[in-house]
């Protein structure tokens, strides 16, 4: 992987250990030659693997013996660009701890300097326009290296030994602070803008891979921003200066703290303590807040100038792509923010912050991006000819795939717009570039309306594969954790196109990369009015209990007093089927109860109402609803309703409704184990794959994990891309490569 200091890190090594010969970077990564006695090559290989710079990971070691030249002395070779590219690139990495005491040195010439780096730490994905890996080749290219920052980077001995993005206050980026107009204010930008935030202002922040939007987030301003930002209740990421800030607003536990702390420094999703000081606006009703600690040293100075957290969220209006280039910046955020702190180094492609959730010690990614993208994922069956995935509509990645290597992009956003689709298009040719990649094979959705579909049935000269969403959501789960298949897939979700033109959603698969059988899934139920159903989960809630209590829902139930001027009307679509579409969606149940509950009669942002139901639960409540199963032969079907006939008649009883929402999970968790036995009974297989965005619910991917493997399943989770829709693309490349290997389009 380049980007990491590797090559500094060998010569120093050759050196220590007084071999000759020389290193360099190519187009396939390191490369090296090296001899001298027997003893010290073979510690120099042992080295490689044991003792590598911070960011490098080492897959293998492979060694060739060739003939010593009888050379003296190590030695750089000049980077070689020709043929095909198949080096890694390196995410951006937080600033490393040598460099945090550099810039918090009076005596150090870096010291306050907000763009200071070195081989272990700063800028990589976000700055780089080629390979290899060179400064000519990053957006650091206009800064000229000054005498002292230069005799760094030729000096073997020295941190920033051919560290690319290298610079000091004398020839690098210079940080400015501007208003709303664009116009620079006089003064140190950094004091003037922590009293800013100190004053109840907003501020729009230049980051890695992208702008943000600060706030005070102990004050009102969070709820400024919120108007301003067009975002009615989706919670806001907050930034702190240190562990010890976080721990007075959150419980961390070992696994959150080391996310936390760790070089990729995401958005940590993490239990809220009673009584945390932030302003009410900053995660509105939610339990959990996300926290994330500085990741770049303009950070860690901005948050030595304000005394507590800072919202810190994408500098976007909400469904937009976050603004990465200068001028658009002060164009768009021209409304929101009223400063800018912003600098001179250009970023070469947006990147948002990845958010991760630690379940049971381990990591759930539901959105990877910074710090994790573009590292590749290993496919190790690979992939016959070049590969282009498409992703999804919501929450979309690409991938592009090669040998056996799956690089999952950065995230994109919902593909809702002419910005995000060009920052997808845009986001393909980059990568196409960078990995010198000419896709043959292009997978797809099966959903005709999508975006990314249209995408890729507009693309010429290649093979078009079309995957079905959930098979390749199972799939995704099966390549995450470097499987094959057969398995029983649990695919549960808000949407995906069915291969019978109907919304699937609570699906029961048994699957391998190559096809998949719909072994099983939730009953079918309308939607009433179509999409107007997942904006407003009354409406299912009123399509579920129409078909729970066949017709004659029991009075009293609060819902229907709530929507009662439109409830006849949306029953009546549902029974007559018009304008309500029938889906077995596992998210729209959960709406249907959410509403039921008087959780949320109406969403602002996708999965609000199954989020804030997650919230309601309580969890002292081991109590279960129970679900039917259909009997004979064919697809096995789960009875929803059941769960909602329960949930409803405990409502009319007095139960609380903490009590009604664990009840309901528990039931879910209950019935997908049921289900995966009865499968298990007709196909013998005992490993299921959980994949699809209901599994980003801690509370029930928990109850059917502990469930599964008490039933002896052995069970298979996302740890690397995301459960949601996020982890689609790589899903739909590891069909396509499964098919082209069979054959079978």
């Amino acid at each position: 992987m380049q980007g990491v200091g590797f090559r500094p890190f060998v010569y120093s090594l050759a050196t220590r250990l007084g071999l000759s010969g020389w290193v360099g970077n190519d187009v396939d990564g390191v490369f090296a030659e090296v001899e001298g006695p027997a003893a010290g090559v073979r510690q120099f290989l042992d080295a490689l693997s044991a003792e590598p710079p911070p960011l490098a990971r080492v897959d293998r070691v492979s060694a060739t013996s060739m003939m010593p030249n009888g050379g003296a002395g190590f030695a750089i070779a000049a980077s070689d660009s020709t043929g095909r590219r198949r080096a890694l690139i390196s995410a951006d990495s937080a600033t490393c701890g040598d460099c945090l005491a550099e810039l918090a040195d009076p005596a150090d010439r870096r010291f306050g300097y907000p763009f200071i780096n070195c081989t272990n730490c700063g800028p990589r994905f976000t700055i780089i326009t080629g390979v290899p890996y060179d400064r000519p080749l990053t957006t650091m290219a206009p800064f000229a290296m000054c005498a002292a920052c230069a005799a760094e980077y030729h000096d073997p001995a020295n941190r920033r030994f051919h560290a690319q993005p290298v610079c000091c206050p004398a020839c690098g980026p210079r940080l400015r602070l501007l208003d709303a107009h664009g116009t620079e204010l006089p003064g140190e930008p950094l004091p003037q803008a922590g009293r800013l935030l100190a004053a109840g202002q907003v501020l729009a922040v230049k980051g890695l891979g992208g702008y943000h939007l600060a706030a005070d987030a102990t004050s009102q301003a969070a709820a400024a921003l919120r108007g301003r930002k067009h975002r009615a209740d989706k919670p806001f990421a907050l930034m702190v200066a240190d562990l010890a800030a976080a721990r007075k607003l959150c419980e961390l536990g070992e696994a959150g703290q080391a996310l936390l702390t760790s070089a990729r420094r995401p958005v940590v999703l993490l239990p809220r303590r009673p009584g945390a000081a932030v302003a009410d606006a900053v995660a509105p009703g939610n339990s959990e807040l996300g926290l994330m600690l500085p990741y770049t040293p303009l950070h860690h100075l901005l948050l030595r100038q304000v005394a507590g957290p800072i919202v810190l969220t994408s500098g976007n209006v909400s469904d937009e792509p976050i603004a990465y280039r200068d001028d658009d910046a002060l164009t768009r955020l021209a409304g929101i923010a009223d400063a800018f702190l912003t600098h001179d180094r250009d970023i070469h492609i947006r990147t948002d912050d990845s958010v991760v959730r630690p379940v049971r010690e381990q990591v759930s990614l539901l959105r990877r991006s910074r710090g994790y993208a573009p590292e590749p994922v290993t496919v190790a069956a690979g992939f016959p000819r070049p590969v282009l995935a498409c992703g999804a509509e919501l929450k979309n990645t690409f991938c592009l795939a090669q040998g056996t290597r799956a690089f999952v992009s950065h995230h994109i956003g919902d593909l809702e717009n002419f910005e995000t689709l060009r920052s997808f298009t845009e986001g393909i040719e980059h990568f196409r570039r960078l990995f010198d990649i000419d896709p043959e094979v292009v997978a797809y959705d099966l959903h005709p309306d999508y975006l990314s579909t249209k995408h890729a049935l507009e693309l010429t000269g290649v093979d078009l594969v079309g995957v079905q969403h959930h098979h390749a959501h199972i799939a995704s789960c099966l390549a995450d954790n470097e499987e094959a298949g057969r398995v029983i897939g649990v695919a549960f979700d808000g949407t995906g196109y069915g291969e019978d033109g109907t919304i699937w959603g609570g699906e029961f698969l048994i699957a391998d990369l190559t096809g998949f059988e719909r072994a099983g899934h939730l009953a079918a139920v309308p939607m009433p009015g179509g999409a107007a159903a997942i904006r407003q989960p009354w409406r299912m809630a009123a399509a579920y209990l129409d078909a729970a209590f066949g017709g004659e829902p029991p009075a009293g139930l609060a819902v229907q007093a709530r929507n009662a001027d439109r409830w006849p009307q949306v029953v009546t679509l549902a029974q007559r089927g018009i304008n309500a579409p029938a889906t077995s969606s596992a998210g729209r149940l959960f709406d249907a109860v959410a509403a039921l509950l008087g959780v949320r009669d109406a969403i602002n942002y996708e999965g609000q109402a199954a989020i804030e139901l997650e919230q309601w639960a309580d969890p002292a409540e081991r109590g279960a609803y129970p679900a039917g199963l259909s009997a004979g032969p064919g697809p096995v079907q789960v009875y929803g309703t059941d769960l909602v006939r329960a949930a409803a008649e405990d409502l009319l009883a007095g139960t609380p409704p903490a009590a009604v929402a664990a009840r309901f999970h528990g039931g879910v968790a209950e019935v997908i184990v049921r289900g995966c036995e009865r499968l298990r009974e007709r196909s013998g297989l005992a490993t299921v794959a959980l994949s699809g965005g209901v599994f980003q619910n801690r509370l029930l991917l928990g109850l059917v994990m502990d469930g599964l493997a008490a039933a002896g399943f052995r069970v298979l989770t996302h740890t690397r891309v995301p459960p949601n829709d996020g982890g689609i693309s790589l899903g739909q490349a590891v069909v396509a490569a499964a098919r082209d290997r069979d054959g079978r389009w």
